[in-house]
């Protein structure tokens, strides 16, 4: 679930920044789908730095 999360909100910040900047609808969706990806790993590295806190 933290993983989605993170990527739900790195296409979000990055289709925000891409307009932000005067990009296209291409453009948006390019910078959404570069944080997505950012966004899920950075939710994968604290999901498993949690498991193991908890663990």
């Amino acid at each position: 679930m933290i993983v989605l999360l993170f990527a739900a909100i790195g296409a979000v910040w990055g289709a925000l920044l891409a307009r932000r900047r005067g990009g296209k609808p291409l453009d948006m969706a390019q910078y959404g789908g570069g944080m997505a990806i950012l966004g899920a790993l950075i939710g994968l590295f604290v999901t498993i730095f949690i498991t193991r806190a908890v663990s």
